[in-house]
């Protein structure tokens, strides 16, 4: 299939009329993008650090680009004198540690922002928490003719659910996000409208969404604490780390039985445990990027809006989390010593722990303590098999649960059988002579 400006071109007589049109008269290739520019093309700024020869990327290094002179005032960053990032770009940015929220880093992380394309982290999560991956999903004329950066739907076409999702989180579709959006809640409004109360639910209260891909809207705004909170909460769902972190992949489209994609998102390939997760850009956002990465189980999230330097402020940030990262605490198996009362077993009581180990980080800028809270039944009845899930562990951090661990009983308890329970009522019968 034909490739332009990083989008697929489908074999469409009258799409490529266009094109050859565009190219005659303006002297270039035509390249769909928000407020005329695309995510693809925001490498131009990269100051690619120093890769491992182990690395997988296969990314050239493109020289800096002077920050914009026109910048106004109110779009250059304010940074306090003990700012520990000052050579950070972006007007916004924050790092946090996902179980706990704890920040790490954080410079205007309340202020209200444009999104951008970033706005398709939590498509993609509404998306995992309401749809099946195995829909089929039909193409609506709205969806086909949503501009900006795309996949060049058509209407009526049928695809995936999961691979219209790989495809504007690896390429930045926003038709894909259309036809998303009407086949969970029927309509564009309608979903923005469940966006924006499933992100209050979250915790993100200051955000509002007006549609799914982040395209201009004076009333579709977040901050950088608000897209944090979002995607420490993505992480919880199965399937978002394994679509947000893909660097390639190959899918059957509907015009092309090996249709293959790159994933925008250059942290992907810079940076030593990176997992995600969306890049973004207009006139009116600037540079936008959420990314992640993962080291020793620690998974960390950071944000930049309005950033000059996107990938490096990203790779300050998410070095200056891991900086404050400690050992934290050690939760081990036979650390609860619960026990639970048994009815009409051999037993009077069974003992119930957790079974896997939990680590939990610690942060060098705060105080750590973390609280333990559990959930057990008041009596379980006989029969019962050691390793039976009965309760949970909840751990909890500056009062909110940031994990919860399955408890299960240690040891098998026998039911009592018929003649246990005669001789039992014998000798209390007898007054204990039996």
């Amino acid at each position: 299939m034909p490739m332009m400006g990083g989008f697929y071109v489908k074999h469409s007589l009258s799409k490529g009329i266009l094109l050859l049109i565009c190219f005659v008269f303006l002297g270039a290739p035509f390249v769909w993008a928000e407020e005329n520019q695309s995510d693809e093309i925001l490498t131009e700024d990269l100051r690619y650090r120093e890769l491992n020869s182990e690395t997988e990327a296969n990314v050239s290094q493109t020289e800096k680009t002077e920050a914009d002179e026109s910048q106004s005032d109110n779009r250059k960053p304010k940074i306090s004198a003990d700012d520990p990032l000052p050579e950070v770009t972006a007007r916004s940015a924050i790092v946090i540690e996902a179980s706990t929220g704890h920040v790490l880093y954080a410079r205007n992380k309340d202020a209200r922002m444009f999104p951008a394309s970033t706005t398709k982290m939590m498509t993609l999560i509404m998306a995992l928490e309401y749809g099946h991956l195995n829909d089929i999903v039909k193409v609506s004329s709205n969806a086909a003719g949503t501009e900006g950066s795309t996949l060049w739907l058509e209407e009526d076409e049928k695809l995936r659910l999961i691979d219209l999702l790989y495809g504007m989180m690896m390429i930045s579709g926003n038709d894909a996000t259309v036809a998303v959006a009407e086949h969970i809640s029927g309509s564009l409004p309608a979903f923005a409208k469940k966006m924006t109360a499933r992100a209050h639910e979250l915790g993100a209260a200051s955000t509002n969404f007006m549609n799914s891909s982040g395209l201009p809207d004076e009333n579709h705004y977040t901050t950088a604490h608000d897209l944090a909170i979002l995607a420490a909460h993505g992480y919880t769902l199965n399937n978002f780390e394994k679509i947000v972190s893909t660097k390639e992949a190959t899918f059957s489209w509907v015009h092309d039985p090996s249709h293959f994609l790159r994933n925008e998102n250059q942290m992907l390939w810079l940076y030593d445990g990176a997992n995600g997760i969306k890049t973004g850009y207009t006139d009116a956002a600037g540079r936008c990027l959420i990314s992640a990465a993962k080291r020793d189980g620690i998974q960390l999230i950071a944000v930049v809006l309005d950033a000059d330097y996107m990938w490096n402020d990203s790779i300050a940030l998410l070095d200056e989390g891991f900086k404050h990262i400690t050992s934290g605490k050690i939760i081990k198996p036979g650390s609860a010593g619960k026990t639970v009362p048994v009815v009409s077993g051999r037993s009077k009581k069974v003992n119930v722990d957790i079974q896997e180990t939990v680590k939990l980080p610690g942060f060098d800028n705060a105080k750590t303590e973390y609280e333990m809270e559990y959930e057990l039944p008041n009596q379980l009845h006989a029969p019962i098999a050691k390793g039976d899930v009965v309760g949970t562990m909840y751990v909890k951090f500056d009062g909110r649960r940031v994990a919860e661990v399955p408890m299960v009983t240690l040891e098998d308890v026998e039911k009592k059988s018929f003649f246990n329970v005669v001789y039992k009522k014998l000798q209390e019968f007898c007054g204990g002579v039996l």
